[in-house]
């Protein structure tokens, strides 16, 4: 079982901004574990049938849980997608929680279920781009992931 120290470390997902959103402007941007939240929200609502749920979930909650470490690293920081995987495996490693073969399997993309955690993250945040742009902010760019996608 993990540590009381560990999970409290875990915790502090919910202090970790969302740096994207912090570069665009927006006024009180979520956290990543907002996030997280949203894209357990919508699995919620979404899940094909044929999914396992609880892997979704699980896949949704523990994806990002590494920033808590490293921090919200994002194609703008002009750090290599390898070396943001190697950082966070090894952030993920020391945190003393149980979310190596879930962070692993998520970056793989091997799963129908982790494949579609990939669509809800690009989904969570295009979604929020619609709510933040209510503060005059043009986000489009955060939206055409999804398209893209």
């Amino acid at each position: 079982m993990e540590s009381k120290d560990a999970l409290i470390e875990a915790l502090g997902l919910k202090n970790v901004v969302r740096a994207g959103w912090v570069r665009a402007g927006v006024i009180q941007p979520e956290s990543v574990a907002a996030h997280s939240w949203g894209m357990a929200m919508l699995a919620t609502q979404l899940c094909p049938e044929h999914l396992n749920l609880q892997r979704v979930l699980e896949l949704c909650i523990l994806h990002d849980v590494a920033e808590v470490i490293v921090g919200d690293i994002t194609p703008h920081d002009g750090i290599a997608s390898s070396e943001k995987h190697r950082l966070e495996v090894e952030a993920i490693r020391t945190m003393g929680i149980d979310a190596e073969e879930v962070f692993a399997e998520y970056e793989q993309q091997l799963t129908e279920e982790s494949q579609f955690v990939r669509y809800l993250d690009k989904l969570d945040m295009a979604l929020q781009a619609e709510i933040y742009e209510a503060q005059g902010l043009d986000l489009n760019e955060f939206k055409k992931a999804v398209e893209e996608w």
